[in-house]
């Protein structure tokens, strides 16, 4: 896809909206390898000079989200990658899998997910 003011403000939308499905706070969003390589290197560790492979990753401990729009053929992929990259961000002991898959499918389906809470442990009487 080539990126345009139009696309950047519809993907914005979209990550948006689906941020707040999946009760996560809206992380920054970079568009272009350029853009990630221009980040601060200890934000986008690990994955800095590979991120040009893949349609999106995920910095979680920055809340940072690289999508890779010109990577991306179709509005379809493109929305599966803004969920897949996001649901990272809303479950991130998660990995790619079953139940993840069948995340990302159900929150393509417009299904919302309560914040993240770590277990507590019970306490024994």
């Amino acid at each position: 896809m080539k990126l345009d003011p139009d696309l950047t403000l519809q993907i914005l939308e979209k990550v948006g909206i689906y941020s707040s499905h999946f009760s996560v706070s809206e992380p920054q969003i970079l568009l272009t390898t350029k853009e990630v390589l221009d980040a601060p290197k200890e934000k986008t560790e690990g994955r800095r000079t590979s991120a040009y492979k893949y349609y999106g990753v995920s910095y979680l401990q920055h809340n940072l989200v690289f999508i890779n729009v010109r990577k991306i053929p179709d509005e379809k992929t493109l929305e599966n990658t803004i969920v897949h990259e996001l649901i990272h961000m809303r479950f991130p002991y998660l990995a790619h899998g079953k139940r993840f898959n069948k995340l990302v499918r159900q929150g393509l389906g417009g299904k919302t997910f309560p914040p993240y809470r770590k277990r507590s442990k019970i306490a024994s009487i």
